[in-house]
């Protein structure tokens, strides 16, 4: 049996460009569009303003979703790659043991049928019309099987990884819309507020003073979870003042599911990546029975997601513009909990 070989420069330069044009498919211009001016007095602006941070957040949940698994068909397509070219390193040995047997036969007058066929344009086709067990045997029948087995199998992760790179076509545009439909959301925010004066931007945006610098925001988690639930919250605890940014899972910056998922893996739990998948990674947990460490999910639509920390609070990464910060339970509108 032939040795692994490993893709030739011409295969590793081909394999690149294949996933580097699939990948370029990510990348944005930035996203562009007419001056918005505030309309209607505060409130109104502030529940304009609040509307499209939910809903980029919401789209973040799901380019979170898709990211992962572009990240995931990129490893397959990858490995795939790789076999294929330990493959046909290997089918290249047996033709050439093949070619070495018909060299032997031409000198003693003729080839098999068996080797005739390992150099067929179509042994699938021949074999149709011939008896395998009758063409030959020993050392033969022994390498054309092998070469016919192989050959089949480098079909079969011909087409997997023809799928897999389609599919990742398709995940990295479907990353590109929902990056330029958060940037877009996004950008109407900002913009609306840049209208504003400082004072009433403030009101808008809800400052509060809590998310204000690093060092008064330090300090570890005091309650009185142990365990698993303690190290997630003493994790969580110490990204406290730290920025959200859609996309991000530290360490300096989180989105909301990427704050708990962070968290949770250094409690040695594995987390999705996604806020409506993590809340099914767990039993539901009723709110009379909610316990610190737990997972607090909200909005309709379960697109935000944040710890409980015991005494009516839960820490979380809000939205852009905004720290990880510890707040009032009914800050936002809760949907339930999930201890994973």
């Amino acid at each position: 049996m032939g040795t692994h070989r490993r893709p030739s420069p011409t295969a590793a330069r081909a394999r690149t460009a294949v996933l580097g044009t699939v990948a370029g498919a990510a990348v944005l211009l930035p996203v562009t569009s007419a001056s918005a001016e505030p309309v209607g007095n505060l409130d109104q602006i502030k529940a304009k303003v609040d509307r499209l941070y939910e809903e980029a957040e919401s789209a973040t949940e799901q380019y979170n979703k898709v990211d992962e698994r572009s990240k995931q068909l990129q490893g397959e397509a990858g490995k795939l790659q790789d076999r294929l070219a330990g493959q046909q390193g290997k089918i290249v040995e047996l033709r050439e043991t093949l070619g070495a047997l018909a060299a032997e036969q031409y000198r003693s007058g003729g080839i098999d049928p068996t080797v005739q066929l390992m150099f067929s344009s179509s042994p699938d086709e021949y074999l149709k019309q011939a008896n395998l067990q009758g063409l030959a045997t020993g050392q033969q029948s022994d390498a054309l099987r092998a070469a016919l087995r192989l050959q089949q199998s480098i079909d079969q992760d011909r087409a997997e990884t023809a799928a897999k790179l389609a599919e990742l076509e398709e995940a990295h545009s479907t990353l590109a819309g929902r990056k330029a439909e958060i940037q877009g959301k996004l950008g109407e925010a900002a913009r609306i507020l840049s209208g504003l004066k400082a004072a009433d931007r403030a009101k808008v945006n809800g400052d509060n003073g809590q998310a204000a610098s690093r060092g008064s925001a330090r300090e570890s988690y005091s309650g009185p979870a142990t365990g698993r639930a303690k190290a997630v919250l003493d994790f969580a605890y110490a990204q406290v003042g730290k920025p959200y940014h859609w996309g991000s899972q530290g360490p300096d910056m989180f989105d909301c599911s990427g704050l708990t998922r962070s968290a949770y893996r250094a409690g040695d739990v594995s987390l999705p990546r996604m806020s409506q998948d993590q809340w099914n990674s767990g039993k539901r947990i009723a709110r009379s029975d909610l316990q610190p460490g737990d997972l607090l999910f909200y909005y309709g639509d379960l697109h935000h997601v944040g710890l409980y920390v015991g005494n009516g609070k839960v820490l979380h990464a809000p939205r852009s513009g905004k720290n990880v910060e510890v707040v009032g339970i009914d800050t936002m509108p809760y949907m339930g909990a999930v201890r994973p």
